[in-house]
C-alpha cells in the first residue's frame, strides 16, 4: 500500500486522513504538471523571439553589405546552435517532467519516441518531388502540431528540416531560418481548435490551413535575405533595375510592407503557390487517416493518476478531484 494512501493513528487506518493525504499528493502532482507546461511554453516563446530577432534585426541596421544569398553567413552558425539547444531543452523538459512523478514522465518519454519517428518520416518526405515550391515536409508538422500541441509541432518542424538538410536537403546559412519557419508551421497548427463533433470537416479545414501556411512559409523565408539586396550604392542601382521591390535603409514600416509586397508578388508568389497547393492536396487526401493514427497513439499514452484510499472496513474509495 502506498505511504500516502493512508495515515496510521494508533495502528488503525483513518479514511479521512488518507483522503486528505491523497488530495495533497494529487494537488502536488498537478502543480508540477502546470509548472512543466509553463516551462515548455517559456522555452517555445524564447525560441520564437530568437527567430523573430534573427529575421528582423537587419531592418534596424544603418547600412547593409551587398551579400544577397550569402546573408547571415557569420551569424547563422551561432543561431543554429542556440536553436538546437532550445529544442533539446524543450525535449528534456518534456522527458523528465521537471521533477514530476514517474507516471507523468513515462507518458512524455513515449511521445518523445513518437517525435523521433515522425521526424525521420518527415525528413524523408522532403525528397518527394513536386512542382514549384512544393515540399511534403510540411504534412506531418501540421497534423502532429494540430494533434499534439504547439511545442510538439515546433519541435517536429524544426528537427525535420535539420535532419532532411543533413541527409541531402542542403546545408547553408539559410538552414536555421528554414528550421524556424518550419517550426512555426507546426506551432501555429497546434493553436487551431479541434472540432470533435465535426471530424468530417477537419480534412477540409486543414487543407485550407495548409494552403495558407504554404504561402506564409515562403513570405517569411524571403525576409532572411531580402534586406541585404540593398547593399552598397552600386548594388542598389543594379538591384533597382532588375528586381522590383528592393528595400532601402531608413524606409518607414508602411513603405517597407508595400515594397516587400511588390517584391513577393514579382518573385515568389507563383513559386509558393506550388507549395500551398501541394499542402492542400496532401492534407485533403491523407489528413484524416493520419490524424486517426496520431490520435490513437495520443489516447494510448494519455492517462490520469487517480489515488485510492482504504477505509477501516477495507473498502476502496477514490480521492476527491
Amino acid at each position: 500500500m502506498s505511504d500516502w494512501a493512508h495515515e496510521l493513528r494508533g495502528g488503525q487506518p483513518t479514511a479521512m486522513a488518507g483522503i486528505e493525504a491523497a488530495s495533497e499528493k494529487t494537488a502536488t502532482g498537478r502543480a508540477m504538471w502546470v509548472a512543466s507546461r509553463l516551462l515548455s511554453a517559456a522555452i517555445l516563446a524564447l525560441a520564437s523571439l530568437l527567430g523573430l530577432a534573427a529575421f528582423l534585426y537587419p531592418f534596424f541596421l544603418p547600412s547593409l553589405p551587398a551579400r544577397g544569398m550569402m546573408a547571415h553567413a557569420n551569424d547563422a552558425p551561432l543561431l543554429f546552435i542556440l536553436l538546437l539547444l532550445l529544442c533539446l531543452a524543450a525535449i528534456f523538459t518534456s522527458l523528465t517532467g521537471w521533477g514530476m512523478p514517474a507516471a507523468y514522465g513515462q507518458m512524455s518519454s513515449k511521445l518523445v519516441a513518437v517525435l523521433g519517428i515522425l521526424t525521420a518520416l518527415s525528413a524523408v518526405l522532403r525528397a518527394v518531388p513536386g512542382p514549384g515550391g512544393f515540399s511534403a515536409i510540411f504534412l506531418l508538422p501540421i497534423l502532429a502540431g494540430y494533434c499534439y500541441g504547439p511545442t510538439f509541432g515546433f519541435l517536429l518542424g524544426a528537427l525535420s528540416l535539420l535532419v532532411s538538410a543533413l541527409i541531402g536537403g542542403g546545408v547553408g546559412p539559410w538552414m536555421p531560418y528554414q528550421m524556424f519557419a518550419t517550426g512555426w508551421v507546426g506551432m501555429l497548427s497546434g493553436w487551431l481548435p479541434e472540432f470533435p463533433r465535426h471530424r468530417r470537416w477537419e480534412a477540409v479545414m486543414l487543407a485550407g490551413w495548409g494552403w495558407v501556411l504554404g504561402l506564409l512559409f515562403g513570405a517569411i523565408m524571403n525576409i532572411w535575405f531580402w534586406p541585404f539586396l540593398a547593399g552598397t550604392a552600386q548594388a542598389q542601382a543594379n538591384s533597382a533595375q532588375s528586381i522590383p521591390g528592393v528595400w532601402q535603409p531608413g524606409m518607414s514600416v508602411g513603405a517597407t510592407l508595400r515594397t516587400y509586397a511588390a517584391f513577393y508578388v514579382a518573385t515568389s508568389l507563383w513559386w509558393d503557390m506550388g507549395r500551398a497547393a501541394g499542402n492542400a492536396l496532401l492534407l485533403g487526401l491523407f489528413g484524416a487517416p493520419i490524424l486517426r493514427v496520431l490520435r490513437r497513439f495520443r489516447n494510448r499514452f494519455r492517462f490520469h493518476v487517480v489515488p485510492y484510499v482504504v477505509t477501516a472496513q477495507g473498502s476502496a474509495a477514490s480521492s476527491p478531484r
